[in-house]
């Protein structure tokens, strides 16, 4: 899958601005390609809008911009290896608009144009009308996505959908419609973490209708989890968690698309597998893990839910029930700005073994915390449905809320964004795609 990704609601505020004009407007974006395993991911940086006097050309069916209010954009795209968007409009279209023999001819004059100053790309253009867009490699016919990615998902393409299965997912479709089913079964889902929480995660996506999985764990089924794993029995012991959740799947759909990888996410190869996802849902229980995710969510613009549950215990006592679950997205703020990760927590867990040993501050290994399934269920189908919220429009707006299971108490809460975080702000990970390295443990 090809996807050209705008962060928030960038896209929407540059159609409204550029369909503010009766003649056909244009804007140049920098973008920071990601190739991944099946495409690529094209990040959205930079806009660029020019003045009247930047145009050559304006008029109701074209509009061309000067040479020299894009050679700049050109020779920065180029010293820094970014890729190119190149935006125009078709504001008398009534349909999803498409490309022109005049789109044709000036793109492939952009493009000898490109190649003689050997900026790289893959560069793209994209036409916006009233009622869509349609976007493609620069000088082909090869079609790639818009999507939009902050508080909410939006794929911006208009494509035409085949509708399937309408009859078994009936009841789902009365909530939110063919389209918000179709969408949903066509992202793909990476699950980091197939415990208690992953393994009840992906029983609800495989009964929802989800298709396509990334599933991620490095651990076997243990006497220990038999009490919260589902679809795991004591014939299962010792047999690698990423094949009981894809018996699991396919018990629920035997069509579904299945890729298991039995290793750490705390890997970097393993971590960066997720660039080939649309949505991620965290299901550890480590900070190490959860920092690595929260940073790859914003450097890749690939929304997650982190889910945590907390059972604090006392002579075989609950006093304390919590529990959690945060959307990082574009547009929300990160782990980090709630304070939920643990600096020494993160530093222990991407430590080797080794390391752990000769270190004076970090004493025995961590302590195994208390467990339940019916308080892991309650959290994921919080997540869920705040999943469907984001991907279906179904009016769900919560996108961080705690839990608290004495009282039973469920609240909204909130994030502010740092402007100067090193995850989530424009001055840190934000858009970097491959410019910055994940934090990953060395090799053993």
């Amino acid at each position: 899958m090809n996807d050209l990704i705008f962060p928030g609601q960038v896209f929407s505020g540059l159609k409204t601005l550029l369909l503010s004009h009766s003649t056909e407007s244009a804007a140049i974006l920098v973008t920071t390609p990601v190739k991944t395993k099946s495409g690529f991911r094209i990040l959205v940086n930079d806009i660029h809008l020019p003045t009247d006097e930047a145009y050559l050309k304006k008029t109701g069916v074209d509009c061309q911009l000067k040479p020299e209010f894009l050679a700049p954009i050109v020779k920065k795209a180029k010293l820094n290896n970014k890729g190119l968007v190149f935006v125009h409009t078709h504001p008398g279209s009534i349909n999803n608009p498409r490309f022109s023999p005049i789109d044709d001819k000036g793109e492939k004059t952009l493009c000898v144009f490109l190649e003689k100053r050997n900026v790289l790309g893959p560069h793209i253009a994209l036409v916006v009308g009233p009622n869509g867009c349609t976007a493609r490699f620069l000088g082909t016919f090869k079609k790639i996505r818009v999507m939009e990615v902050g508080p909410n998902i939006w794929s911006h393409s208009n494509e035409e959908t085949k509708f399937g299965q309408i009859k078994q997912f009936d009841r789902q479709i009365r909530a939110f419609g063919p389209l918000g089913q179709h969408f949903l079964r066509d992202l793909k889902l990476g699950i980091v973490g197939l415990g208690g929480t992953g393994s009840l995660v992906i029983q609800q996506l495989a009964y929802l209708g989800v298709k396509n999985y990334l599933l991620i764990d490095p651990d076997v089924i243990e006497v220990s989890n038999l009490n919260r794993v589902v679809g795991a029995n004591k014939k299962d012991l010792n047999r690698p968690k990423v094949d009981i959740a894809n018996r699991l799947i396919k018990f629920v759909n035997n069509e579904a698309e299945i890729k298991k990888v039995k290793g750490s996410i705390l890997d970097a190869k393993v971590a960066l597998l997720l660039k080939d996802v649309d949505f991620i849902f965290c299901c550890t229980d480590s900070h190490g893990s959860r920092a690595i995710l929260n940073q790859l969510s914003y450097q890749y613009f690939i929304p997650c839910i982190d889910i945590g549950v907390s059972i604090t215990a006392q002579n075989h006592q609950v006093t304390h029930i919590t529990g959690r679950t945060q959307m990082l997205s574009p547009g929300l703020g990160c782990l980090t700005c709630s304070g939920t990760l643990d600096p020494d927590a993160i530093r222990y867990d991407l430590m080797t073994s080794f390391q752990r040993q000769k270190d004076p501050y970090f004493i025995g290994d961590n302590i195994p915390a208390p467990s339940v399934i019916s308080l892991n269920s309650t959290m994921v189908s919080f997540a869920i449905t705040m999943f469907l919220g984001f991907v279906t429009g179904v009016p769900f707006k919560a996108r961080f809320q705690t839990y608290d299971g004495i009282t039973g108490k469920l609240r909204p809460a909130s994030a502010p964004i740092d402007p100067v975080c090193i995850v989530c702000s424009p001055r840190g990970a934000f858009g970097r795609g491959d410019e910055w390295p994940l934090p990953a443990r060395q090799n053993e």
